[in-house]
């Protein structure tokens, strides 16, 4: 595989590379590394296979691939998982993101895996953290986190440290390039800022695009209606589909194409097979689909009804995440130990 293939394996389906330029640089020279990293704070959702299915293509295109499960993270971020319940949170998320790398169609054996307390607490991290601190101001800092930290009227320190550690981060990882969904950019750019004056270098950073919710909008964790849990069930998932917001002939905020788009194609294209609509004789009979262009261009012009859509949508996406699901409730332990007030 040449520079140019290893280049668009690597971005394909992003929502922004910065700089592409010099990732192709980083491909010229040899297999560069990259980091994602995840604060084990809610279930994980569909929203993260995403990021998931990027991670398969990192390893395709020759990457080295680092997952960070960022525990101190999700403890400084408004103490979204409480100190107690970190290292369940931990386990938990570390064994969902294995399942959901299978499922995407790579070996999560490929995968490094870290735990931020194994290398945050160590002096020269800390020593850094007190530097950048120093150097950085207060709306600097909530600039950097305003799409990622919980903002209240009176934050926390720990929503300032947070933008302030992920930076670092990038460089305790040596990590060449850092990946998250869109709504990193703030951090990320941060770390280009500042890196070179601690003693690391400007990361390539590139991000994902996040999903829009099943009800219109942003996708909520707190909202069950807008979006899809690992853990549904097949009829679960075909009901929310079924019930959620795609209006005929749009394409903004349809949760339903995304999902289509940047899941469930992603995984056929991976398998080499296509998406067929079941549909009546009497509507024209069924629709296959090798791509998802083809598939919007019909939904947009009338020629694919939502009706006949969501069916067929809903019993891919469940097949997408069977896998996920099956290992979930193979081991129960883990969503009981890390959500004890939902699953005891």
């Amino acid at each position: 595989m040449d520079t140019a293939e290893r280049l668009e394996l690597a971005t394909r389906n992003t929502a922004e590379v910065v700089e592409e330029s010099e990732l192709e640089e980083l491909f010229d020279d040899g297999d560069p590394s990259v980091y994602i990293g995840y604060a084990p704070t809610g279930e994980m959702h569909i929203g993260h296979f995403t990021t998931m299915r990027k991670l398969a293509d990192f390893l395709g295109a020759g990457m080295d691939v680092t997952v960070l499960i960022a525990d101190l993270h999700a403890h400084l971020d408004d103490n979204k998982s409480p100190f107690d319940l970190l290292e369940a949170r931990s386990a938990y998320y570390e064994a969902t993101i294995e399942a959901m790398i299978d499922a995407a169609g790579a070996d999560a054996d490929g995968i490094d895996f870290v735990r931020g307390s194994d290398f945050q607490l160590g002096e020269e991290y800390t020593l850094e953290m007190y530097r950048m601190a120093a150097e950085t101001t207060l709306s600097r800092a909530q600039r950097a986190g305003s799409e990622v930290v919980r903002e209240s009227d009176s934050p926390k320190l720990g929503g300032l440290l947070y933008p302030l550690m992920q930076t670092l981060d990038v460089d305790a990882l040596d990590a060449d390039v850092a990946y998250g969904g869109i709504d990193q950019r703030g951090i990320y750019m941060l770390s280009r800022e500042v890196l070179p004056d601690h003693g690391g270098e400007a990361p390539v950073c590139m991000f994902a695009p996040l999903l829009s919710g099943l009800s219109g909008g942003k996708m909520s964790a707190s909202d069950e209606s807008s979006k899809v849990n690992l853990n549904d069930g097949h009829d679960e998932v075909v009901e929310k589909i079924e019930q959620a917001y795609c209006p005929a002939g749009e394409r903004e905020d349809n949760g339903v194409l995304e999902y289509m788009e940047y899941l469930v194609f992603p995984i056929l294209d991976e398998r080499g097979d296509s998406f067929v609509v079941e549909r009546p004789e009497e509507y024209g009979g069924d629709l296959t689909y090798e791509s998802y262009d083809s598939l919007e261009e019909d939904f947009v012009s009338g020629e694919l009804h939502p009706a006949d859509l969501k069916p067929s949508a809903g019993a891919a996406i469940s097949e997408v995440i069977a896998p996920i699901r099956e290992r979930l409730d193979d081991q129960p332990e883990l969503l009981a130990e890390a959500y004890p007030e939902k699953y005891d």
